[in-house]
């Protein structure tokens, strides 16, 4: 049996995971908050703090901490632009504050931009970027707020008289040099300067935002006399600014560029050009010419690709602006002035074009900055010309392409410029490549910038794009259309005018009245919001009397108005007879598409098997030397390996690994603790087998818990076991009305349906139109194979079938590898069963993905047909079809062939 009290986490680390949790600490936050929680403990938080044995400590758990560089302790934490360095501010001082070691926190920032930032970020609980949301201590208590402008009020000295108050200063530098008088002056009310009162705290500590733009500074010196107990600084590039950068020597965690990207926390980064371009061909006036309309191309693909997302999503609209790098003040100006006059796109961009720099100095001024920051809420900029790189403090996440101008493949490359469009609009990447991409038009350096990336040491690995006709990114005009049904158009009135059109390419109908066409909107969007739910018949409902009067009824009190209603603009009967005509018209021009939910019919129990671990002899780490062993730890601490010398022990030495296997998911220590302590016994007695002292079983068992975790729990899942489970499959909708569909289009690139387009790859960039079965007047394909097949049960050959569409986002709500929605090609209704297909190229039928895809569409056909009945009686069933069947001879008995329930 297990110990009555085995492994327990210290109050402390409960709350280190409380905090991480409650603030949704991405994986770097956490770990540098896991360090923070580390040196907390070697901290003497009542007494004087030995300094130089404290940097002893540190340094032999932490090698790359070779000095504190203050008078105090101080130690830089570096995480890559884009990823969370205020969130992790947050989280540094929750903890702090939650486990009694501080109350008293001082900010400071480099410049009036960020402090604005960081008191709206830490004071204001309604905005979306507030610090402490999460957090129900200081829900109800928050933290006192006190900054370089209301010091003087004494709300801080107030606070500090009320228990349990966490009091927060934010400062910047120049604000503490400007009032260094008054700030260090005598007050009456303390007996003392605040600076004097501030300095007198022992529990105060420092955090250091941007840390790097006042390292080197005289003027933070003034600050640093306040000798916190603590100093943490925050950065993304650990090095002074200035002509001779030095390297700071006190970082102790760091998270760079490449492994944000990596693990998905930023944008991607790519770099476009001309195919086959040639720089000299061209000179330095054509060349910027170039690039900044290649630019403006890339950035209005980016503008349909964000609105379409958008759209197809239901999230909030982003509107991205491009950024372009100029040399200096003059070259910004005259740039200005090309973007904006007649020669540029027609003057398309008139207004739009907005021009910052920096001043003599090369330092931004307030004025510019809140100018930048504002461009993410500001709809109305497409282009933004600054002079050289930009500084912290700019927290945009709509740049999505950057044109620098006459800079060098070194320069293009670094955070300075990637870095400030490399957040994401939405917080996370969405797997929409164009919203999840930053792109970097590089013409005259495109194969420097490759050579640079391509380096051992560079921090990214960069996309490639090419930009003109028969390249990723082409030139023409595109824009996001919303197509209804054709039915829907009719009584709506909608037509889309394509370039060219002739008259005879239009439906001669009447156009409906705007009083006809509000009722229509009304209509259609009770059935879909209302009867789609409670119409248990289906679609065959709408076209009963009884159902089209209760929806003309709805429809009437709906629009009961202060102006009247339709009524008094149109008779009773009209409403009720085109109520009728539009029930009728979903019903005949929709597929019978259900909502289905599955949910497990009880609750589900698991567990592991008992067994005994095998191939122990696997297990061989050695003991390392001290110094090696703690080089190599990042979330073992120093004084759990000196545990010999000093500070507390584990009681047993399987503690060490199974604190490890309680980080798996699948793993309940309540009620799995005997099977735990038997297997960490087993690796354990394996350890003692062939290590010499008991010494150092406990160092293996320490430096290697982790993997020796991870080598039973492999074994563990051969065992795992789990109540069989029924799961139950429920109706929610027994049909979905047919929504307008999304579509990223060039107006002036369209083909019948059974045309081709020349070359086959460009395929994905045309409309298609002449659709007879489909009720949509226009569809996109991603390939040719995907339009014959369209063509193919659109002809008259397959007569058996009577409709088909493309599903648009949200038609099916079918789920595969752990939620993502799987959005199946084609839905095809035919005389006696309905198809769900799916046309890929043969190479990807055994596609790992393609193959979840299919499962998932099987188990949603099998649940549909439970419900068959109740509706239009049809039978659901799945075809998967390879590129290479699509072809003349394809007969429909060929195609239900390759079908399955």
């Amino acid at each position: 049996m297990a110990e009555a009290n085995p492994i327990m986490l210290t109050p402390n680390q409960r709350i280190r995971r409380q905090v991480a949790q409650r603030l949704s600490l991405r994986k770097p936050q956490e770990e540098a908050l896991t360090i923070l929680a580390d040196i907390a403990d070697r901290i003497d938080w009542r007494g004087e703090v030995d300094t130089q044995a404290l940097l002893a400590d540190i340094a032999a758990s932490f090698p790359s901490v070779e000095i504190f560089e203050r008078a105090f302790p101080s130690l830089c934490f570096v995480l890559a632009t884009g990823v969370g360095k205020t969130r992790l501010m947050g989280a540094f001082i929750t903890y702090l504050y939650l486990t009694g070691r501080s109350k008293n926190f001082f900010l400071l920032a480099p410049n009036t931009t960020i402090y604005d930032k960081l008191v709206e970020d830490f004071s204001r609980q309604s905005s979306p970027k507030y610090v402490f949301r999460g957090v129900a201590e200081f829900a109800q208590t928050p933290p006192i707020i006190v900054t370089g402008d209301t010091w003087d009020e004494g709300r801080g000295i107030r606070g500090s008289q009320l228990i349990g108050d966490a009091i927060i200063n934010i400062f910047n530098v120049d604000k503490i040099n400007k009032e260094k008088g008054r700030i260090r002056s005598f007050r009456e009310t303390l007996g003392e300067s605040y600076f004097d009162y501030l300095a007198g705290l022992d529990d105060l500590v420092m955090l250091m935002d941007e840390a790097h733009r006042y390292r080197a500074k005289a003027a933070a010196n003034a600050v640093y006399d306040l000798k916190p107990k603590l100093g943490l600084e925050l950065t993304a590039t650990p090095k002074t600014v200035g002509a001779s950068p030095k390297d700071f020597r006190n970082v102790i965690y760091q998270y760079g560029l490449g492994q944000a990207m990596a693990d998905g926390y930023v944008k991607e980064p790519a770099v476009a050009t001309r195919e086959n371009f040639r720089r000299a061909d061209y000179d330095d006036a054509q060349l910027e010419r170039i690039m900044l309309e290649d630019g403006v191309t890339y950035h209005e693909q980016v503008k349909v690709e964000l609105e379409l997302y958008a759209r197809q999503s239901g999230r909030q609209s982003v509107h991205p602006f491009m950024l372009v790098v100029a040399r200096d003040t003059s070259h910004a100006k005259d740039l200005h002035s090309y973007l904006a006059s007649d020669d540029f796109f027609n003057a398309a961009y008139r207004g739009r074009v907005i021009e910052v720099h920096s001043n003599q100095t090369g330092e931004e001024s307030n004025e510019a900055m809140a100018r930048l920051v504002s461009l993410e809420h500001d709809a109305q900029t497409d282009i933004v010309i600054h002079v050289n790189k930009l500084k912290e403090g700019w927290d945009v996440t709509n740049l999505y392409t950057i044109v620098p101008l006459r800079a060098s493949a070194s320069e293009i490359l670094t955070e300075q410029t990637l870095g400030r469009g490399l957040r994401l609009p939405y917080g996370a990447r969405t797997g929409n490549e164009m919203v999840d991409t930053l792109t970097i038009i590089a013409h005259d350096r495109f194969d420097e910038v490759i050579r640079e990336a391509r380096k051992p040491d560079s921090v990214i690995a960069m996309k490639t794009l090419t930009i003109g006709e028969g390249g990723d990114i082409t030139p023409e005009h595109r824009e996001v259309v919303s197509v209804p049904t054709a039915a829907e158009a009719i009584f709506t009135g909608w037509q889309l005018d394509l370039p060219g059109q002739v008259a005879e390419e239009r439906a001669a109908y009447v156009p409906p009245t705007p009083e006809q066409v509000a009722c229509a909107d009304t209509t259609m969007q009770f059935i879909r919001d209302k009867y789609e739910r409670s119409l248990s018949g289906g679609l065959a409902d709408l076209r009963k009397p009884e159902v089209q009067a209760q929806i003309a009824r709805d429809v009437r009190q709906a629009t009961q108005a202060a102006q009247g209603s339709f009524e008094t603009i149109l008779p009773e009967a009209d409403v009720e007879q085109l109520v009728a005509q539009i029930a009728i018209a979903i019903a005949d021009n929709s597929i019978e598409i259900p909502e289905i939910v599955v949910l497990p019919s009880r609750e589900v129990n698991f567990w592991f098997d008992d067994f005994d671990l095998a191939n122990l002899e696997a297990i061989r780490f050695q003991a390392s030397s001290d110094t090696i062993l703690i080089r190599n730890l990042r979330t073992d601490t120093q004084r759990e390996l000196a545990r010999s010398q000093d500070g507390p022990r584990e009681t047993r030495v399987e503690n060490y690994i199974i604190r490890h296997l309680m980080d798996f998911p699948e793993v309940d220590y309540d009620s799995q603790a005997d099977l735990l302590y038997k297997l960490a016994g087993q690796a354990v007695e394996r350890l003692r087998s062939y290590l010499a002292t008991e010494e150092e079983v406990e160092a293996v068992a320490l430096e290697q818990g982790k993997k020796i975790a991870a080598i039973i729990f492999g074994q563990m899942r051969d065992h795992y076991r789990e109540t069989p489970v029924e799961y139950r499959a429920r109706r929610v909708r027994s049909f979905k009305a047919l929504k307008p569909q999304q579509l990223g289009v060039s107006l002036t690139k369209r083909l019948p349906l059974t045309e081709a387009a020349t070359p086959l790859s460009s395929t994905p960039s045309y409309l298609f139109y002449g659709s007879k079965k489909c009720p949509y007047q226009f569809q996109k394909f991603d390939s040719d194979p995907e339009r014959r097949f369209a063509a193919m049960i659109d002809s008259d050959r397959m007569p058996m079938v009577l409709k088909w569409l493309r599903p648009a986002s949200g038609q099916f709500d079918i789920e595969y590898d752990r939620g993502r929605r799987y959005e199946p090609d084609f839905v095809v209704e035919c005389d006696d069963c309905k198809l769900i297909v799916e046309v890929k190229a043969e190479r990807e039928l055994s596609d790992p993905v393609v193959l979840e895809k299919q499962r998932a569409a099987k188990a949603w056909v099998k649940n549909a047909n439970e419900f068959a009945a109740d509706g239009d009686g049809k039978l659901w069933l799945y075809v998967l079809l390879a590129d290479t069947h699509v072809t003349e001879s394809l007969t429909f008995a060929g195609l239900l062939a390759h079908a399955s329930e």
